[in-house]
This record gives structure tokens, C-alpha cells and sequence, in this order.
């Protein structure tokens, strides 16, 4: 007879290990076993806004660079819409040439990730309140049971980030530095740097979604 499943035991948890870029980015691991894979590149020559680079490096409690992270971001387009026709907050339109969405892991030998996407509007949040344009992350690796969310801000979008609903709930303004990535001017396309801290005196911003 089956026993009621107070009896039952639970099963041990895991982190994200190293597998998980064979089924996720394997093309970035060795395997070409996609047709079409996710991609760090989100915007086309086509695509509306300024064209930027967001990268950075995921850093562990001991200071020490992550080589086999796996980033997600998602963000809106240049009119603050997201690339879904079911968002309607805001009247901009739909950019066809531009995703959106974005995968993409640590660099193997010098930790670094990178997306090529552009730089978000403002994005209209409850009360039809605008917060600052900001670009959304989720961090998976070794080590952490569930994926890490956190935003990342604009350092350059000054009077915005002041009046953003979210980054105003974070009452210590040291601790709302680690979401606001600085600009780099000195190349072609602008860098955003951004740094995400697992752990630490520094240790990044997450959020309960």
C-alpha cells in the first residue's frame, strides 16, 4: 500500500552545474547541436535606438571572476515597450527588428559576458508611473539553487534613476550603486560595465519575483 506522502523524503537540492550550458548556450560549450541558437545579439542595423554593449563579469563572495556563469536579460525597446503584444503600457510601437531577450555565458578564459542590444526608454510601472530605463537580469551557476534576479540602470539617466519607484525602495544609497552600470564613451559603440556581486560587502541587488 502506498504511504501517504508525509513519509515521503525530500529530495536533495542542486545548483546550476556546468550541464547547464550544454542544454542552454551549447554552442558557446562545444556542441553545434542547435539549428538556432539564443544569442547574445538582440538588435539588427534596423533596430530603433542607440546601439550599445552591456558587459561585465559575475563575481563570487571570495572577489574571484565566475568563468561558467549563464546570463538572461529581457528589456524594452527604445519606445519602452516590451516585444510582446500584450504589453500595452505604453503607445509606442512594436520594434519588429528587435528582440529583446538575450542569453549568453561568461567567456571560459576571461570571464567577461557581453550582449549587443540597445539603450531602453522608460517603461511605465504602477499608476502608470515611469521608472528609469533599465535592462533585467537573470544569473544562473554553480552554487546557487535558484536563478538570481536583479536590473541594471544607466548611470547617464541621473534625474530618471531618482525617481524610479524600484530603486527608491532601497533605502541605502550605496546599495543602489551596485544596479548602475557606468558608460564607456571610448569605442565605436557605447559600453555600459556592469558587475554583478554574488556575495560580499559589494553584493548586488536582488530581487523576489
Amino acid at each position: 500500500m502506498a504511504q501517504p506522502l508525509d513519509y515521503l523524503k525530500e529530495t536533495a537540492s542542486q545548483t546550476a552545474g556546468p550541464y547547464v550550458h550544454i542544454g542552454l548556450i551549447p554552442k558557446q560549450a562545444g556542441f553545434d547541436i542547435f539549428e538556432n541558437n539564443f544569442t547574445n545579439i538582440m538588435a539588427s542595423e534596423n533596430t530603433r535606438g542607440e546601439k550599445i554593449i552591456i558587459e561585465g563579469r559575475v563575481i563570487d563572495g571570495t572577489g574571484t571572476p565566475l568563468r561558467d556563469a549563464l546570463l538572461e536579460i529581457w528589456q524594452a525597446n527604445s519606445d519602452g515597450r516590451y516585444n510582446h503584444e500584450l504589453d500595452r503600457q505604453k503607445t509606442g510601437d512594436i520594434d519588429k527588428e528587435f528582440r529583446g531577450w538575450g542569453r549568453t555565458g561568461t567567456d571560459f578564459d576571461t570571464s567577461v559576458y557581453r550582449f549587443e542590444t540597445i539603450k531602453p526608454g522608460a517603461v511605465s510601472g504602477r499608476n502608470n508611473r515611469d521608472m528609469a530605463p533599465h535592462v533585467n537580469f537573470w544569473i544562473v551557476a554553480r552554487g546557487i539553487n535558484i536563478g538570481l534576479n536583479t536590473r541594471m540602470y544607466f548611470a547617464d539617466e541621473i534625474d530618471a534613476n531618482a525617481n524610479d519607484p524600484v530603486l527608491n525602495l532601497i533605502e541605502q544609497e550605496e546599495r543602489r550603486k551596485t544596479l548602475i552600470a557606468s558608460r564607456d564613451d571610448t569605442g565605436l559603440v557605447p559600453i555600459y560595465r556592469f558587475d554583478i556581486v554574488l556575495q560580499g560587502e559589494s553584493e548586488t541587488v536582488f530581487f523576489d519575483i
